[in-house]
C-alpha cells in the first residue's frame, strides 16, 4: 500500500506548491514620470505625487513601483541612469506608465529641456525597450497646470502632449490622456474650488513658513483624485491589471 501512496503524496504536494507559486505572482507597475507623480520626502509635505495614491486602488496581487523624479524629463531621467536599474528587474507581463512632459518643454534648460522630435525619439525608445523585455508600456500625457485666465483654463504644455498621442498611435500603445482628464476636472471644478487639488498652505506650516501657492504640484487631496483618473483610464483601455483593481 505504501509504495502507492508515497507517489501520490509526493504529487499532491508538489501540485500545491506550483499552485502556491501561480498564486504569489505579483505584477509589478513601475511608474516613470516627473514631480508631479514623485513619491515626496516628509519636508515636501503636503505636497503628493499621484503615484504615492496609486496603490491605494489595488488588491495586493499589483506593486506599484514609483520611480517618477522631482523635475527629470524624457532625457535627464536616462541621463541619470534611473532608467537603467528598471531595465534590469522589468519582467513579462510587468507594466510601465510613462508620463512625461513638464520638464522637457523647458527649452531654456538643456539638461531636461527637449525638441518636439527628440520628446518622440525619447518617448518611442522607452516603449521599445519595455516591450523588449515583454513589459507593457502605458503613455500619460502630462496633468494640467491650475492656470486659469478669466474663468477659463488654459493649457501650457504647448505640442508637448500631442506627441505623447502621436507615438501611442503610431506605436499601438495604450494613451491615458491625463491632460484631457484633468482639464476636464479642473474646469469642471472651475478656478477657485479647484485650488483644493494643489499645494496650496498657509504661512505658519512647519514646511512652509512663508506658506505656499503652487499651481503645478498636488495636494493629498489632488493626488487621490489624480490617481482615480488613473484608474478610469485602466479601466478604459482595458489593461489587463484592471481585474486586480479593489
Amino acid at each position: 500500500m505504501k509504495k502507492y501512496f508515497y507517489p501520490f503524496l509526493a504529487f499532491f504536494v508538489l501540485i500545491l506548491l506550483l499552485s502556491f507559486t501561480v498564486v504569489q505572482k505579483k505584477t509589478t507597475v513601475y511608474i516613470i514620470g516627473d514631480s508631479t507623480a514623485a513619491n515626496k520626502e516628509a519636508k515636501a509635505y503636503p505636497e503628493t505625487g499621484w503615484g504615492m495614491a496609486l496603490q491605494s486602488f489595488f488588491k495586493s496581487d499589483v506593486i506599484v513601483d514609483n520611480r517618477a523624479l522631482n523635475g527629470r524629463s524624457t532625457k535627464s531621467f536616462r541621463a541619470e541612469k534611473r532608467w537603467d536599474p528598471i531595465m534590469e528587474k522589468l519582467e513579462a507581463g510587468d507594466y510601465v506608465f510613462i508620463e512625461f512632459g513638464h520638464n522637457d518643454e523647458k527649452v531654456d534648460k538643456p539638461k531636461v529641456g527637449v525638441s518636439l522630435t527628440e520628446f518622440k525619439v525619447n518617448l518611442i525608445n522607452y516603449v521599445k525597450e519595455a516591450r523588449s523585455k515583454k513589459a507593457i508600456p502605458v503613455l500619460l500625457t502630462p496633468i494640467a497646470r491650475r492656470n486659469f485666465k478669466n474663468g477659463v483654463l488654459i493649457d501650457t504644455h504647448g505640442d508637448y502632449p500631442r506627441m505623447t498621442r502621436e507615438v501611442a498611435d503610431s506605436l499601438k500603445v495604450p494613451l491615458i490622456d491625463m491632460l484631457a482628464k484633468t482639464e476636464s476636472l479642473l474646469s469642471r471644478l472651475g478656478d477657485v474650488p479647484s485650488v483644493k487639488l494643489f499645494n496650496y498652505v498657509d504661512s505658519g506650516d512647519v514646511n512652509y513658513p512663508k506658506g505656499k501657492k503652487d499651481d503645478t504640484h498636488l495636494s493629498p487631496e489632488g493626488a487621490k483624485q489624480i490617481a482615480g483618473l488613473v484608474v478610469k483610464g485602466i479601466k478604459e483601455r482595458k489593461l489587463g491589471i484592471a481585474k486586480n483593481l479593489k
